[in-house]
């Protein structure tokens, strides 16, 4: 791993970490990753189009949707530059400021999927448990309220640590795990007494993350018992369990990344760095690249409104071809 000198004490550099001892193959690792993240972007942007343009899906479940996917879209762009500098580039360095300024976004950015999926499964209780109520409770009006208390939520939790990080001296030739900035990975460089950040961490984590994903268990729990109270030939049997089940999906995608990088962090400080590395790029990718795919099979105005989109670019649908 290149090693490299502080350029000053104030504000000094850190180290980010490309794929130990596969240096030679950077350029190469980064095109599927390169790949990955325009897919991503391309993905997480034709959903958000597709919920303005089609007036049909201005409804409060769409509205979530839009949510989730400009949250995958911020994540992917805040990070995946970085981690293409490092292995196209060969930019391993970042200043301390802008590094706390990126952690800040990712983690913000994190926490605010978490509550969009929390809120998506109480919008899906709702429907399923309450369908006569449900266009009464859940208004336009009431998730737009909605969003902005979670965007505040994800932001402001966060702000305390901040000034301790930008104080905090660091070792010289520190290096993070990964090819962009996460606070546990810059409290562990730094060369000072670090435990107000690190239970502050432990105890928003189990706050946010831990409840939401807690009450999203709760809640489809609820879901299940109503759902298996249907009758099998119900046409709303069908589409409840359609609607959870892409929900379901998209959780998995973005807890079980969340956990196994916790873990790493946490207990595998005798890991391979490899490993640190490949479960954050998967933390990173994983949710941004999968949700779209997940929505639009899965949620059928959807996946109907892209297909017409396709046709309607391509010369062999337009008319007179």
């Amino acid at each position: 791993m290149a090693s490299f000198t502080p350029a000053n004490v104030s504000n000094p550099v850190l180290g980010l970490s490309g794929f130990p001892g596969l240096e030679k193959a950077h350029q190469w690792i980064g095109i599927p990753i390169f790949s990955a993240y325009l897919f991503a972007v391309l993905g997480n942007c034709t959903i958000l189009y597709v919920i303005w343009a089609e007036p049909s899906l201005h409804q409060p479940m769409y509205f979530f949707l839009a949510m989730l996917a400009a949250t995958d879209l911020g994540l992917c762009l805040t990070t995946v530059p970085t981690v293409m500098g490092v292995l196209w580039f060969q930019l391993r360095t970042i200043s301390k400021r802008a590094c706390v300024a990126q952690l800040f976004i990712i983690h913000s950015f994190s926490f605010m999927e978490s509550a969009v999926l929390f809120a998506m499964a109480i919008d899906r209780f709702l429907a399923i448990c309450f369908p006569l109520r449900y266009s009464s409770l859940v208004t336009s009006t009431r998730v737009a309220s909605v969003g902005l208390v979670l965007l505040l939520r994800s932001t402001t939790f966060l702000l305390p640590p901040v000034p301790f990080l930008l104080q905090f001296p660091y070792c010289p030739g520190a290096v993070l795990s990964h090819s962009y900035c996460l606070h546990q990975d810059m409290i562990r460089l730094a060369c000072a007494n670090t435990t107000f950040n690190s239970l502050y961490a432990l105890i928003l984590i189990l706050l946010t993350m831990g409840s939401d994903l807690l009450f999203i268990l709760i809640s489809y729990s609820l879901i299940l018992k109503a759902v298996l109270g249907m009758t099998s030939g119900n046409e709303g049997y069908h589409k409840a369990l359609g609607t959870c089940v892409s929900h379901l999906c998209a959780v998995l995608v973005f807890y079980v990344p969340v956990l196994g990088l916790s873990i790493v962090h946490r207990f595998g400080q005798h890991a391979s760095p490899l490993l640190h590395v490949m479960m954050g790029n998967i933390y990173i990718l994983l949710p941004p690249l999968m949700n779209p795919i997940i929505y639009s099979i899965k949620t059928q105005q959807i996946y109907s409104r892209i297909l017409r989109m396709i046709s309607a670019l391509s010369p062999f649908g337009r008319k007179g071809c």
